[in-house]
């Protein structure tokens, strides 16, 4: 990747330039797809236009060696060792790897909570439905709450699960041991709130439940991950939201101590080795090896990390651009929070990183929720030009706004305006049933 010759410009609107935004496109959505700067879209290309001068040489000889680098590099970023991670297309798709690899028995149980993003929640519900059945315990979360009664009531919440298992346990006589899987978001996406992931995880472990990491969010948002210490079973992060690389790219993290689990991606591979086949004489990780090449995609999304990670360097790396979208949060939160008249999701910011959370001045519910989601995110789209994440929790409408390096307090104070006249226009729709246009 070639960077740019200058020095980068300070944070704000004049990093603008270096992104594809639309002239008049306010961007506080960066956490749903993220944005993919003009140096990463531009050395992806080259990727491209290399790969196709001969693909057949490149996908039969050359792979290996150009996602091997890419893979070490990440593994180091978040760490883990280079042969317990693996490329997916995205955090759906990794979880999904993982739970639909797990062998499941009746009286399994699978922990989701209100906050699980709703494909992962909806992929717990499918394989319940299927037999033998595991069934599906859901953990309420609801804000506003506090990290200590969060970690509290998950403890309760294990221990409870934990003790139904022992007795079913004992009730077996097939030899079947039974487990326990709890699904837990590093990141919550609605609300987008930074969970006790680490402690959640050392709370599951402590009864030997399975853990699988929903850290969509946490690749480039979340600092000091340290996979190695914080030892989730399963870890899987999305590298197109928050590192700036191209999508679809995100991470699987796979211990060598649970790699034995994981059987086969998917789809199933030509390096698929069945555990009735000899071993002793393959050399390497079989688990990258399976992971190498599942079909043919277009690899240059994974190896656009590369330029991401390069382009994050150039800005002054991790530490600069964390300080500065956190703090953008937690007073464009705040600036939020007073031009709406409406309180913070995460008033103490203990639950806050880059994106924060701010309540709608709406009533608590619409006659039809769905519809009120739609007409509100046209007008902010389309009508406003502005991007911000609506949704309800907890009974309240809230609006989740990410904070990145291109993002000034000024785009926090538009969006009000925004948020504003589209909830007026709702109001009107439906208490004075006044027929409104965006």
């Amino acid at each position: 990747m070639t960077l740019p010759t200058e020095p980068p410009p300070e944070f704000g609107h004049q990093l603008r330039q270096y992104f594809g935004f639309e002239a008049d496109y306010v961007n506080l959505n960066h956490g749903s797809y993220g944005s993919v700067p003009n140096p990463v879209s531009q050395a992806t290309a080259a990727n491209f236009r290399y790969m196709e001068g001969n693909i057949d040489r490149f996908m039969r000889l050359h792979l290996p060696e150009h996602l091997r680098p890419a893979r070490h590099r990440m593994a180091k970023f978040v760490g883990a060792g280079p042969e317990e991670i693996v490329f997916v297309p995205n955090a759906s798709h990794g979880i999904n790897t993982v739970l639909k690899n797990l062998v499941w028995n009746k009286g399994d149980i699978i922990i989701t909570a209100t906050t699980t993003y709703g494909s992962i929640g909806r992929t717990a519900q499918y394989i319940s439905e299927l037999p033998p059945h595991p069934s599906v315990s859901l953990f309420e979360l609801k804000f506003p709450t506090t990290r200590a009664s969060l970690l509290q009531a998950f403890r309760v919440h294990v221990d409870t699960l934990y003790t139904k298992l022992q007795v079913a346990q004992r009730a077996i006589s097939d030899g079947k041991k039974l487990k326990i899987v709890a699904i837990i978001d590093s990141i919550a996406s609605n609300p987008g709130a930074y969970l006790p992931w680490k402690e959640m995880v050392t709370i599951c472990h402590e009864r030997s439940v399975l853990t699988v990491v929903d850290a969509a969010h946490s690749v480039g948002q979340e600092p000091n991950i340290n996979l190695s210490e914080a030892r989730p079973d399963f870890w899987v992060s999305n590298c197109h939201k928050w590192l700036f690389a191209k999508r679809p790219c995100a991470i699987l993290y796979v211990p060598k101590r649970n790699q034995h689990l994981i059987q086969s991606p998917f789809p199933t591979p030509f390096s698929y080795m069945s555990p009735k086949e000899p071993r002793e004489n393959f050399g390497g990780s079989h688990f990258v090896e399976m992971f190498g090449w599942t079909g043919t995609i277009d690899f240059s999304e994974f190896l656009s990390i590369q330029s991401a990670l390069d382009f994050r360097q150039w800005l002054g790396g991790e530490q600069k651009i964390s300080d500065y979208c956190h703090s953008l949060a937690l007073s464009g939160g705040k600036r939020l929070s007073e031009l709406l008249g409406t309180p913070l999701l995460d008033p103490t910011g203990e639950f806050t990183l880059n994106m924060v959370n701010v309540g709608l001045p709406l009533a608590l519910t619409t006659p039809d929720n769905a519809i009120t989601h739609e007409f509100l995110l046209r007008s902010l789209l389309e009508g406003w030009r502005v991007s911000a994440a609506v949704f309800l929790h907890n009974g309240r409408w809230w609006v989740r706004a990410s904070a990145q390096v291109w993002n000034e307090i000024s785009d926090f104070e538009y969006l009000a305006k925004a948020l504003k006249d589209s909830c007026e226009k709702v109001e009107l729709k439906y208490r004075r049933k006044v027929p409104v246009k965006l």
